[in-house]
């Protein structure tokens, strides 16, 4: 597969700059982004309403297409799990999930993941470079390609930034995505339907809440104590819940937004009453703002040490807290009877591959 450059990742204002520039007629750039997002063509040929010469330019410059379906895995819930193999080799997860208020997609944003969380199948396989701002956005084009095969009329509705990597560890290439899949020309996806995941990097939140973006943000948080949460996350020995709740404060006082909490219970480690009170008071002070996502643990071979935890101790967990006035939920879980762990199919397909090799 060719290595050109996705043309998903140019912004409208990006694309117009880049068609002046190369002696075309900025007025062009309306009638691609139309091809692109509204009649979702899958060649540069089935763009009629641009001129021949601008189209060879675009197909020299230019791919529609960076990435391939490598394996598909559909779950009886209406679950989709994409593998997809990029033009270097590389393999990444996206998902389509059906929830009650929508068609949501979850992106990737690197290949691998370098945060180190202790659970995660996703940090199996050490970050070898970020994704652009095209892959990520193709990832979308894929799944809605996919819905338009399906002939139904359905549309992505929803995006969780919450795949394989660390999304603020990929700043530029993320605010780039979320610019052009918020276009109102385009995909028109609702800002406030697209929610950012990261494992706390409090720089980078400031820097979120300054430009303003109106997407929600989430913060894997998974312990309330620095000792706990540092044994559990490798990015707590340099980033402490000091500093991270400092960056909250921040957001919350910049936006005005509400903020998620993410909190994966792990059975015996960070799901019992004491640490479920000592949670209710780290997020005391955010309560009006704030609100916390319970997620069952969905086990991972290479994690042994953890297990899910059992429905009374979630139940006893999820008391305290509301007990407390924190807003909190479980989540409804999907693709269970897939590889439903982000970064678990990657992490089987790549095993495959060495025990072939070897």
């Amino acid at each position: 597969m060719n290595n050109k450059p996705s043309i998903y990742g140019l912004t409208l204002e990006a694309l117009s700059g880049w068609l002046t520039q190369n002696g075309e007629k900025k007025s062009r750039a309306a009638h691609i982004w139309e091809a692109l997002y509204s009649a979702r063509v899958s060649d540069f040929s089935q763009m009629t309403a641009v001129n021949a010469a601008c189209l060879e330019l675009l197909k020299e410059r230019f791919s529609l297409k960076t990435m391939t379906e490598f394996v598909k895995q559909e779950a009886s819930d209406g679950t989709v799990k994409f593998l997809l193999q990029l033009h270097d080799g590389s393999l990444i997860e996206t998902v389509l999930m059906r929830k009650k208020y929508g068609l949501s997609v979850c992106v990737t944003t690197q290949v691998g993941c370098n945060i180190g969380c202790s659970f995660c199948a996703s940090g199996l396989i050490k970050k070898s470079r970020d994704l652009t701002a095209g892959e990520i956005v193709e990832q979308i084009m894929t799944v809605q390609h996919y819905l338009d095969a399906a002939g139904k009329g359905e549309k992505v509705t929803n995006i969780v930034v919450m795949g394989i990597g660390e999304p603020f560890d990929n700043f530029e290439h993320l605010i780039n995505f979320l610019d052009v899949v918020k276009d109102r020309k385009g995909l028109a996806i609702a800002a406030k339907r697209i929610t950012v995941s990261t494992s706390g990097i409090p720089d980078k939140i400031r820097a979120f809440a300054d430009l303003g973006t109106q997407t929600h943000l989430a913060i894997s948080l998974h312990a309330p104590n620095n000792e706990l949460r540092t044994q559990i996350m490798k990015i707590n020995r340099a980033f402490p819940l000091e500093k991270l709740m400092d960056a909250v404060r921040y957001y919350l006082e910049t936006t005005g937004r509400r903020i998620m909490f993410e909190y994966i219970l792990l059975s015996e480690v960070n799901d019992g009453l004491e640490t479920a009170a000592q949670l209710a008071d780290l997020l005391d002070e955010f309560k009006e703002l704030a609100s916390i996502n319970l997620i069952p643990y969905n086990p991972v071979d290479e994690h042994s040490q953890y297990q899910r935890s059992t429905p009374e101790a979630i139940n006893g967990f999820y008391d305290v807290l509301k007990k407390r006035g924190i807003n909190a939920t479980v989540r409804m879980e999907h693709g269970t009877d897939i590889d439903a762990a982000c970064g678990q199919l990657r992490s089987k397909q790549m095993k495959k591959d060495q025990t072939a090799v070897s």
